[in-house]
């Protein structure tokens, strides 16, 4: 909107908010329970479960449904009627210094973390004094980080990053799970879409020894939806960048969405698909190059010899998703171990199938897809496809 227009409909912005405000005083998504008036609990969203499993009918609640703008009147009127007032919400205390701002005392985060989720046992501890009853198990249960899935075409090109020690600028996607242990690969995440960026501007100010040392990864979805103008700007600015797109043709991350690189709308209809390979030319990127992240050697070799030119280049990483239901699978891995010299260098790809028991590795064959990587990294020929004779 022109500035010209813009002072026009500011007030027009100022009424609506009013009339928004009016409307929360009575809207059916502020609900008033009464129960016990003791203890008077102001609350919303999933906090307001939070509180009603901790205090059930020992509180009454004031269940914000709309929190903005936020009443004052239906506050007012509820801290009438309880004889002490608390504000359970997550995070900042947003419901809370409004209350203060309107002159209602409440107890809020002198009592209630700012960082962190909140939980039954938070709530009743802090304000009746009492832990719940639970049930504890005498068992001690091994720490379980995210990881990626077996047979994720990323794993393959994380390894080899973190083969070649080179810097690695990460984006945002399933592969964040390359900067964990044992990958390691990743070194730094910002935003989505500010992998290239990042990457662009260290180029341009550490020169030749960041280029021949750094890349950026980046989803093909990611690309889309945020990368594109950053790999503008290397193509313009004539930046020696290396930009590996993952190109797992599916949106991983959020549930396996469409997007335009694959052919198929997010309902699933037939449509026209964004062809990789021609957008980046079209940008001003010469080198482009398609590798299989399942074929290590050949991953290996394309970074080194993009790393190695004197312009930008990009790299596709093309392999579909192992989860998704059209791709087939391989017969699982074994292990052969006759030939196992338990070295443990299949371990260093962290796939959840492999672990290491009785000195040997050990394949599950309910996990395992077949990929093939781990038997490509095994010097002593292993680890083998179907059962071991």
């Amino acid at each position: 909107m022109i500035p010209a227009f813009a002072r026009i409909k500011h007030p027009k912005v100022e009424e609506r908010t009013k009339a928004l405000a009016a409307y929360a005083e009575t809207s059916p998504l502020n609900r008033v329970e009464m129960h016990d008036t003791e203890i008077g609990i102001i609350t919303s969203g999933i906090s307001y479960c939070y509180a009603r499993e901790a205090l059930g009918d020992g509180a009454s609640y004031l269940k914000l449904g709309m929190v903005n703008p936020l009443p004052v009147e239906i506050i007012k009127d509820f801290a009438s009627k309880v004889d002490k007032l608390y504000v359970i919400e997550e995070l900042d205390p947003i419901i809370e210094n409004h209350c203060r701002a309107n002159g209602i005392e409440v107890i809020g985060k002198e009592l209630f973390p700012v960082c962190g989720e909140l939980s039954q046992a938070i709530i009743r501890e802090k304000i009746l004094g009492t832990l719940p009853e639970v049930t504890e198990l005498d068992v001690k249960l091994p720490p379980r980080p995210p990881a990626m899935c077996c047979g994720c075409p990323h794993r393959g090109v994380f390894y080899t990053l973190k083969k070649l020690g080179v810097y690695v600028s990460g984006d945002i996607g399933c592969y964040s799970l390359g900067a964990s242990a044992p990958l390691s690969a990743i070194d730094t995440i910002v935003c989505m879409g500010a992998s290239i960026s990042t990457l662009h501007g260290r180029n341009k100010v550490l020169g030749e020894q960041s280029e021949k040392k750094s890349v950026a990864v980046i989803g093909d979805s990611t690309f889309i939806h945020t990368g594109i103008n950053s790999l503008i700007d290397v193509a313009y600015n004539r930046s020696n960048s290396v930009v590996i797109i993952l190109d797992n043709s599916i949106t991983g991350m959020t549930g396996h969405q469409q997007n335009p690189t694959t052919g198929y709308t997010i309902k699933g209809d037939p449509t026209a698909a964004v062809s990789l390979e021609k957008l980046v030319q079209s940008i001003g990127i010469n080198r482009v190059r398609v590798v299989d992240p399942y074929d290590l050697a050949a991953t290996e070799q394309a970074v080194k010899e993009e790393l190695a030119a004197d312009e930008p280049s990009v790299i596709i990483a093309r392999r579909p998703c192992a989860l998704l239901k059209y791709v087939k699978h391989n017969p699982p891995s074994r292990v052969d171990n006759e030939k196992c010299r338990g070295c443990k260098s299949c371990m260093r790809i962290g796939c959840p199938a492999i672990s290491f028991r009785d000195g040997k590795a050990k394949i599950d064959h309910t996990l395992c897809v077949g990929c093939g990587v781990c038997s490509e990294m095994c010097k002593f020929d292993a680890i083998c496809e179907g059962e071991v004779k």
